[in-house]
């Protein structure tokens, strides 16, 4: 996980688990929308407090999201999941996630995300705000095309 500069913990929950006897394949986009709002509030496009964006009311909608599973998660195990920005655009910006083992650094899945900075009182897509633009760059520490 020291590629990704953002993670959350996560026990697994016997109530995670499907009637296959592992964790259910919708439980992965939850801990990515984990680690993805932690990311967003560290970089200050969203508030923890927030239910709506606020002022000019920019904010980030989801475009796009996939997973990719490379094995299956059972009970019992704690799980760490990493964010990362890859890429930023005008208007979006790309994530990638990862899910392993807290403990041993397995990789359970991968995947991402294209969130686009939206104007949401006319659904108007906005230029990724600079101060978040900066802020994504120095917790990244690397510089974007």
């Amino acid at each position: 996980m020291n590629d990704f500069p953002v993670t959350v913990r996560f026990p697994i929950q016997w109530s995670d688990m499907d009637a296959f006897g592992h964790v259910n394949n919708a439980r992965y986009f939850t801990w990515f929308e984990a680690a993805r709002i932690a990311y967003m509030v560290r970089v200050g496009l969203v508030s923890p407090e927030m239910r709506k964006p606020e002022g000019e009311g920019v904010g980030p909608i989801v475009a796009a999201t996939n997973a990719e599973y490379l094995r299956p998660v059972v009970y019992p195990a704690e799980l760490v999941v990493g964010a990362r920005v890859t890429r930023i655009g005008t208007t979006s910006f790309t994530m990638e996630f990862a899910v392993e083992d807290a403990n041993s650094g397995v990789r359970y899945a991968r995947g991402g995300a294209v969130m686009v900075t939206l104007r949401y009182a006319n659904h108007q897509k906005v230029a990724v705000p600079a101060e978040v633009r900066a802020a994504i760059e120095v917790v990244e520490t690397r510089v974007f095309e």
